[in-house]
């Protein structure tokens, strides 16, 4: 289960090794939410020492919560079991086999601001580490000034392109031969002309 307020998150797993790369996954991606990738790193490292911890010697069970929370200067990683035995800093002058069991508090102790160890109710611990922690924005892509209607580049003009004409193909000219038809002029008909009678000599109009 996974609650993650806006400056807590909280973590319910079984430390088992399949379990341990995923919750370095919900805390690297946890702190960049709060842009704190600076911390990814460090709180991830510590994260895997304290669980592989708790898979190594917590009884009766592997259950666990990791809790990360985020005050004004300090990021405070905790993982609390089931286990109420505090765990203790090996020696380094003690034998190699006894000294495997303290190796990732040396760790844990030597890159974070400062540690430690709490009893929790009757049969639990808690085991917590702190970083410095500066919440900055996270940078934006800078961006080019912009430029003035003055500054603005001249448009470049691409030749304009005229598409060729195809060539234009007379069509062949059909001449049709004219036929001429003769013109069959038919004679006048002839007029005949009545001879000219002589003319009536006039008669009196004086009776005789």
């Amino acid at each position: 289960m996974i609650s993650h307020p806006s400056r807590h998150c909280t973590v319910e797993l079984q430390a088992l090794p399949s379990r341990i790369g995923q919750v370095r996954r919900i805390v690297s991606a946890q702190l960049r939410y709060w842009h704190l990738d600076p911390l990814i790193d460090r709180a991830a490292l510590g994260v895997t020492e304290l669980l592989s911890n708790v898979h190594r010697h917590a009884r009766p069970d592997k259950s666990c919560v990791v809790e990360l929370e985020l005050l004004v200067d300090r990021l405070t990683v905790s993982v609390r079991d089931h286990d109420p035995r505090l765990p203790v800093v090996a020696d380094a002058a003690e034998d190699a086999a006894l000294s495997t069991c303290g190796r990732g508090l040396a760790m844990v102790a030597a890159m974070s601001e400062s540690w430690g160890a709490r009893p929790e109710g009757e049969d639990g611990k808690v085991v917590w580490f702190t970083l410095p922690a500066t919440t900055t924005a996270r940078p934006q892509p800078a961006r080019s000034p912009r430029r003035t209607p003055e500054q603005q580049p001249a448009p470049r003009r691409h030749p304009e392109t005229h598409p060729t004409p195809a060539p234009v193909t007379a069509a062949p000219v059909v001449t049709t031969p004219v036929i001429t038809t003769p013109v069959v002029t038919a004679p006048a008909p002839a007029v005949a002309h009545a001879a000219s009678a002589p003319p009536t000599p006039a008669r009196s109009a004086v009776p005789g």
